[in-house]
């Protein structure tokens, strides 16, 4: 009695494939399989065939034949052209109000500044500074009163200047003081005079946001240092560093001149400016 055959059997048991020479039955090669093999390799062939068929299907025959895949292809380009025009129409107005604040700072013009380091990080925000008091009689006697009395020395230097105060800032030029700060007549700075081709240091650590010629002030180069603080150095007769270069203290950035309009003779015009208001330079830089 012959032993039933089973499932496991069948696909176990080893079979030999012999190819011979038809002619002169020469045995070419021979190979040994089971059932269970056989089936393997042909489930891993057709999982192999059909991965490629359905990478085509999507890729290359798709393209030649489903009449949607142009479409779908084009919609795409128009989102990714929006998104990048949409960009460059932002970039481009925070540019255009940078410049607008540079050359507010150029003018000395406090009304309505934009922080240049708010505008080129996308977080311009208008600075409200007019603020209206209505006081009476007796509060603006008490106010000169005050003013004019040795107490009033206690608000300089103000607390919220106290972050400069204790910064320390290399001198940027060696010379002597020709015409001092007065806001009041729109002189925002100080005019240093020294000898000629005498070169200008920068003050403290940070990048320059400006380095060209202006018909007034000629070359002039402003640096945008921590802290909102941007210094500014006019009337230069050469600039050494170029927009977005990053300069250490004490590292020279350009030579005393005679250039532009509002000049009359060989000086630094030099000014600093904190949150879009000037500042007295004399009160933080020691020339």
């Amino acid at each position: 009695m012959k032993p039933k055959k089973t499932l496991s059997n069948w696909l176990t048991n080893r079979y030999q494939l012999i190819i011979r020479n038809e002619e002169n039955f020469s045995e070419k090669t021979s190979m040994g399989f089971t059932y269970s093999k056989v089936i393997l390799f042909s489930v891993i062939i057709f999982a192999g065939i059909f991965s490629i068929s359905l990478i085509l299907a999507q890729t290359i025959l798709a393209r030649w034949f489903d009449p949607r895949y142009e479409q779908v292809q084009l919609n795409k380009q128009l989102i990714e052209l929006d998104l990048k025009v949409d960009s460059l129409y932002q970039e481009v107005d925070r540019k255009d109000q940078f410049i607008m604040s540079i050359q507010r700072v150029l003018r000395g013009d406090t009304a309505e500044f934009n922080d240049p380091a708010k505008v080129l990080s996308g977080e311009n925000q208008p600075i409200n500074r007019t603020v209206n008091f209505a006081l009476n009689p007796a509060d603006s006697a008490f106010r000169k009163e005050f003013e004019n009395s040795d107490l009033a020395l206690i608000t300089l230097p103000n607390m919220k200047y106290r972050e400069l105060q204790e910064t320390f800032f290399f001198s940027p030029l060696s010379g002597f003081i020709s015409d001092h700060f007065n806001a009041q007549n729109g002189h925002f700075g100080v005019d240093l005079v020294a000898k000629t081709n005498e070169p200008v240091k920068n003050i403290a650590d940070g990048t320059v946001i400006f380095s060209s010629w202006t018909q007034d002030s000629g070359y002039v180069i402003m640096i945008q240092h921590k802290g909102n603080l941007i210094s500014v150095y006019k009337h230069n007769a050469q600039l050494y560093k170029k927009v977005g270069t990053f300069v250490n203290g004490g590292e020279i950035i350009s030579i005393v001149g005679n250039s532009g309009e509002m000049t009359d003779g060989p000086h630094l015009h030099f000014e600093l400016w904190y949150n879009g208001n000037p500042l007295n330079p004399e009160e933080f830089v020691t020339f």
